[in-house]
């Protein structure tokens, strides 16, 4: 296994540039999640690390080596594409020793190495039968066994589960994240589903118009956002945010629609300074007046029932928020009602450069 180092890493196609400066490290057995909406990147990151495409600047290192401008076949990379790219014409096991035989592995070791994949991917029933026979599901094991039977220093996957239906998906993140545990190898997994990268992923990788906005934990991308992209793009619903206003004086307040926090000593001289907007997820509003919160009126726009919970919309002021309820609620569209915020909950985002300012007030 191996680690990933991408340094300052550019990639221009022409006079657009793609990738700008991407720098970051994934540690040995990492799993790495590259999330981001399409056009931003990851996906050329990916080719680029695979050799598929050379960077324009900046270098790139798989085990301390410098495998820049190196041969893909020499670089002891694995990749599952988003189609899986499996040969039609050929059985399971065809295609799971044609890597195989090309790096001239012994035949006797090919054999091993081919039924510990197929009772790790679980398709040992399937050797024989063609990728036009099988489900997606076992189309994709077979790529993944593919790729894994190599032993590859790193496993590149490119949106590996998005041909598949809802609920395939939803097991095979599971399995995908257990195979990663269990053989233990290097990987870099490029989506534009926050779930996928979340539930997976040890570190994950945002990038927006080709550069890294953060590259943190699950926990740390969610709860700490670098900047406003990174707040809207993770979390669902998405993250509501208001153009908010610094009143000063004795009592140094910032309003945002009908919300007013009151400022204290501690608050960051930014905020007092720079044009602003408040961050509030809609998990963390509540319906009706709570101790300790910021409270404002508002009026019912609309509700969406999703079983478990209910997402209401609601106008404060010239601004619509969205806030998590609780199922089964009954809220006619056109009343009133009141709204609660801990201001603890509260980002705070410089409106120009969208940097974070402060995460509570």
């Amino acid at each position: 296994m191996a680690s990933v180092v991408f340094e300052s890493v550019h990639k221009s196609f022409g006079a657009t540039q793609v990738v700008k400066g991407v720098t970051l490290e994934i540690r040995d057995r990492e799993f790495v999640a590259m999330l981001g909406p399409s056009g931003c990147g990851k996906t050329t990151c990916l080719r680029m690390l695979a050799g598929l495409e050379e960077p324009t600047g900046g270098r790139i290192l798989v085990d301390g080596d410098d495998v820049t401008y190196v041969s893909p076949r020499l670089r002891d990379i694995a990749m599952v594409f988003q189609n899986y790219a499996l040969y039609p014409h050929m059985s399971v096991r065809k295609n799971l020793e044609m890597g195989l035989k090309y790096r001239s592995v012994p035949k006797a070791e090919i054999v091993t190495r081919i039924e510990e994949a197929a009772r790790l991917m679980e398709i040992s029933g399937l050797m024989e039968r063609r990728p036009a026979e099988l489900s997606g599901g076992q189309r994709q094991r077979v790529a993944l066994g593919r790729a894994i039977v190599r032993r590859p220093k790193a496993l590149l996957m490119d949106e590996p589960l998005s041909n598949l239906d809802a609920a395939l998906r939803n097991r095979m993140r599971i399995d995908l994240k257990l195979l990663q545990e269990r053989i233990a190898v290097t990987t870099l997994y490029v989506t534009h589903d926050q779930r996928e990268a979340m539930t997976m992923a040890d570190r994950i990788a945002v990038m927006n118009e080709g550069e890294l906005m953060q590259f943190d934990t699950p926990e740390q991308v969610f709860a700490k956002p670098a900047n406003r992209f990174v707040a809207q793009f993770v979390g669902t619903p998405a993250i509501n945010l208001l153009p908010a206003t610094y009143h000063g004086g004795d009592s140094a307040s910032l309003a945002a629609a009908t919300l007013v926090f009151p400022l204290t000593d501690r608050a960051p001289e930014r905020i007092r300074m720079a044009r602003t907007e408040v961050g509030i997820r809609p998990h963390f509003l509540k319906l009706g007046r709570l101790p300790g919160c910021v409270v404002g009126a508002g009026r019912v726009m609309a509700t969406e029932p999703l079983g478990t919970e209910t997402n209401v919309h609601v106008s404060l002021g010239d601004s619509v928020v969205v806030l998590v309820s609780e199922p089964r609620l009954a809220l006619a569209a056109g009343s009133t009602v009141e709204v609660s915020c801990p201001p603890a909950d509260v980002y705070v985002f410089d409106a120009s450069d969208g940097h974070l300012i402060s995460h509570g007030l």
